[in-house]
């Protein structure tokens, strides 16, 4: 497996000094996934949890709802120029009865680590139909514990400590507790790997949790969550015009904006406990 941290020298210089001393980089690798042999995406990915990713974008692309919907997950092919086995090739054999992905919603199939819809081969293709309304979750929190959870993601953000350069998305009860934590150079990657835990875990669809994300909410992270069932997504940073209306379009609560005791409310107040009336202006 490759290392999620690569040592690299740089030359730090500020107003007080000018030194040259080994800096820490989040690793980021190139991953191509397969379904049944079949070259299905490519994504640049922090090794790590690979199975996971894999299992969180099948789910999120309408091809698997449960962990029995693998035979097998294997790497294969990828070797470096020495012959060694790079673990950037993951296939994953779907059980008998599983249909595989559409090849009319098929992507060009390279996505960035800071865009995962790139290259659908139709827009309308990327509005996706969950198979689990997230309108029916009847999942809540506290603004309370709302309030905490940035500094709980952000102590177990063990990578980003030393890197600085991650993303991290975590499911959280109602209580605030943390149920899981990865971290990613890419959002939708992050969000993917603990969705794919959710789906190995037996917890698809997710009704009894919420999202968070470290960074902004874009519209695919709302399409990854309403896939799996998720009635609320908070993020640390802002989300955009068509991830508040693709929430509001799915009954979902949207909350933007999560640091400390403040926060805006998008979407779904029913799920957020302790609100007072609120005033205009």
């Amino acid at each position: 497996m490759g290392r999620v941290t690569v040592r690299r020298p740089v030359r730090k210089i500020s107003a007080a000094k000018d030194v040259r001393r080994p800096d820490a980089l989040a690793a980021e690798e190139p991953l191509e996934i397969r379904v049944c042999g079949k070259a299905l995406a490519v994504t640049m990915r922090t090794p790590g949890n690979d199975v996971e990713l894999a299992h969180g974008f099948l789910l999120s692309e309408g091809v698997l709802t449960s962990r029995e919907d693998v035979a097998v997950a294997r790497y294969c092919d990828g070797v470096d120029d020495q012959g060694r086995n790079t673990y950037n090739v993951l296939d994953i054999a779907l059980a008998d009865g599983v249909a595989p992905p559409e090849t009319g919603v098929e992507r060009n199939f390279y996505t960035t680590s800071s865009c995962g819809v790139c290259g659908k081969a139709a827009l309308d293709a990327v509005k996706l139909k969950s198979r689990f309304s997230p309108e029916k979750s009847e999942f809540a929190v506290s603004t309370g514990a709302l309030s905490k959870l940035p500094d709980t993601l952000r102590a177990h953000q063990k990578v980003f400590s030393s890197t600085g350069g991650l993303h991290a998305a975590a499911l959280f009860d109602g209580d605030g507790n943390l149920a899981v934590v990865r971290e990613d150079v890419g959002r939708h990657n992050a969000v993917d790997k603990v969705l794919g835990w959710a789906l190995q875990e037996g917890r698809i669809p997710a009704s009894d949790v919420g999202l968070l994300v470290s960074g902004r909410a874009s519209f695919e992270l709302v399409q990854k969550a309403a896939m799996a069932g998720i009635g609320l997504l908070a993020a640390v940073s802002a989300p955009s015009s068509l991830a508040a209306e693709l929430a509001d379009e799915n009954g979902m609560t949207l909350i933007g904006f999560l640091r400390g005791d403040s926060m805006n409310l998008y979407s779904g107040e029913q799920r957020v406990l302790g609100l007072v009336s609120g005033k205009d202006g």
